[in-house]
């Protein structure tokens, strides 16, 4: 039997108008955003949030200020029907679909930017991608009122942009960090996954593989800049067709490291085709053993 889909709101009025029913009822509000195109990574942050709150919300809205192309824009995928029936099955208590005028109606001129932790990475590639995370996600915590908001370590960039400017800005919401989600041969799941040809897929786990030699390498004390260029040239050897990035970092500003460290971080970003791939693992003994 196919699961009913999860009721959708679209305008701020009606989400705070659930929001504040549920309120009335001292019930506890978690929050998904997402920008749909939902897979099981997903879906594991609303049962993450299922456990610490009693109503989720899943936001769905495919934001234009984080694209710094049009065409990408142009061929983000549209789901909703099946994100709310994936939803449903979750167990979601909402959707918040609004459409692009609700978020930035006329006149709109506003834009949240956050220093130090959106430099380099995804950050140096795609200029003003992480203002636009941190505009919307701003919007979206605020136009909620949610207690809590899930966020996969995947992009894991991304959570730290989100964690910088909620402490900045005093925001009372808690950010929860889950864990990535990934397939048998160690692919993190992706919606870009989907665009991968099935030979492409079949070197998409390559990424994974590398991060967790070239942690390995780093803990028996190999030098950072030897094992950076020995992973880079195993990628493109592999059949990747361009590394943006294969890096050290700190795991809590996100600087470059010159030497592994208790609280180092490796990153990877790079296309096979079209598709541009990124991971991250912790350098840490048990990261290995999982």
């Amino acid at each position: 039997m196919t699961a009913a889909a999860v009721d959708i709101v679209r305008t701020v009025e009606e989400l705070r108008s659930r929001v504040a029913s549920w309120r009335s009822e001292a019930l506890s509000v978690g929050l998904i955003p997402t920008m749909g195109a939902l897979h099981a990574g997903h879906l594991s942050l609303v049962e993450a949030a299922l456990k610490k709150y009693d109503r989720v919300i899943a936001t769905l809205f495919v934001n234009p200020r984080q694209f710094d192309r049009p065409e990408d824009l142009a061929k983000y995928p549209r789901t909703e029907d099946d994100d709310a029936t994936k939803l449903a099955s979750a167990n979601a208590h909402l959707l918040y679909a609004p459409n692009v005028d609700e978020i930035y109606p006329s006149g709109y001129s506003t834009n949240i930017s956050v220093s130090g932790v959106s430099s380099g990475l995804c950050g140096g590639d795609r200029p003003g991608h992480f203002d636009g995370v941190a505009t919307v996600c701003t919007k979206l915590f605020l136009q909620s009122g949610a207690d809590g908001a899930f966020f996969g370590e995947k992009d894991f960039q991304q959570l730290r942009v989100v964690q910088q400017f909620v402490r900045d800005l005093n925001i009372p919401i808690l950010i929860h960090p889950c864990p990535t989600v990934r397939e048998d041969d160690g692919l993190a799941l992706s919606s870009r996954n989907k665009h991968l040809s099935d030979e492409m897929r079949t070197r998409a786990p390559v990424l994974h593989q590398r991060l967790r030699a070239a942690a390995e390498q780093l803990l028996n004390g190999v030098p950072v800049d030897i094992v950076m260029k020995e992973s880079k040239d195993f990628i493109l050897k592999s059949g990747f067709d361009r590394v943006d990035y294969f890096e050290l970092r700190d795991a809590e500003n996100l600087e470059l490291l010159k030497q592994n460290s208790l609280n180092s971080r490796l990153f990877v970003a790079a296309w096979l085709g079209k598709v541009r791939l990124i991971d991250n693992i912790a350098v840490i003994p048990s990261q290995l053993s999982c």
